[in-house]
């Protein structure tokens, strides 16, 4: 598997978050994490990528990244977007992206050229183009969230964490989003995503874990989830058709 997480367990303070989290998504697989607020969702990802005190295990390609610091786990190959973006509002959009490309310089990986990465990363999301010198900003929700998976995918990582990543967004951005997560995994990245959106991620998922109280519940591949739709309302509250 391209990322495996073992007995993960994740703390903010004295309130244990996660418990015995077990995972694995392998190259150009789609893995979605569902359930309810606060069951875990996010905290998984922050743990894979080091921003929360987390015991347990981390692989990348077999590489353990457990007792790495954030930045070193991202300049290894694990992209991260996070749930509202976080972008640099005051810099521009070619500036979010040179950030990613400086991330990715990192000893022990190749260098290919920055300007062919962000050639490849403008060509996945086209309406950023014209917009370079546009402070960040001042771009629509939609096109923030392209620019945010952009700035991840300069690291040309072989991993993608996605949190949310449809979250507030109409429902044609939605489906350029869910197009180039397509293209991601045609390329061979492995994708865990974060969603609440039963039909924004149904079309691009190969399986479904549910999480409930910071533990993994179920996981299910997408065939077997449409025959048993129920398990949408035990691990989630809503229906499959909702």
């Amino acid at each position: 598997m391209m990322l495996s997480v073992e007995h993960l367990n994740a703390f903010y303070g004295g309130s244990q978050a996660l418990r015995e989290v077990s995972l694995a998504v392998g190259a150009g697989e789609v893995l979605c994490l569902f359930g309810r607020n606060g069951a875990g969702k996010s905290t998984t990802l922050k743990a894979v990528m080091g921003l929360v005190q987390a015991g347990g295990s981390v692989r990348l390609a077999g590489r353990e990244l457990s007792a790495l610091a954030a930045h070193e786990v991202a300049r290894l190959g694990i992209g991260y977007v996070p749930q509202g973006r976080r972008l640099f509002a005051e810099l521009t959009v070619a500036e979010n992206l040179e950030i990613g490309l400086m991330a990715r310089r990192a000893p022990g990986r190749s260098s290919p050229d920055s300007a062919q990465i962000k050639a490849d990363v403008l060509a996945l999301f086209p309406p950023l183009a014209p917009r370079l010198g546009q402070p960040s900003g001042t771009l629509s929700g939609g096109e923030q969230q392209m620019l945010a998976m952009a700035r991840a995918l300069c690291l040309e990582p072989s991993v993608l964490l996605l949190d949310e990543p449809t979250e507030g967004l109409m429902p044609s951005m939605i489906a350029t989003i869910r197009e180039v997560i397509t293209e991601l995994r045609a390329r061979g990245v492995a994708i865990l995503l974060v969603e609440q959106r039963v039909e924004a991620v149904l079309p691009v998922a190969d399986r479904v874990a549910f999480i409930e109280n910071g533990r993994i519940r179920e996981v299910v591949g997408v065939e077997q989830l449409r025959a048993a739709p129920q398990l949408w309302q035990r691990y989630v509250g809503v229906g499959a058709e909702d």
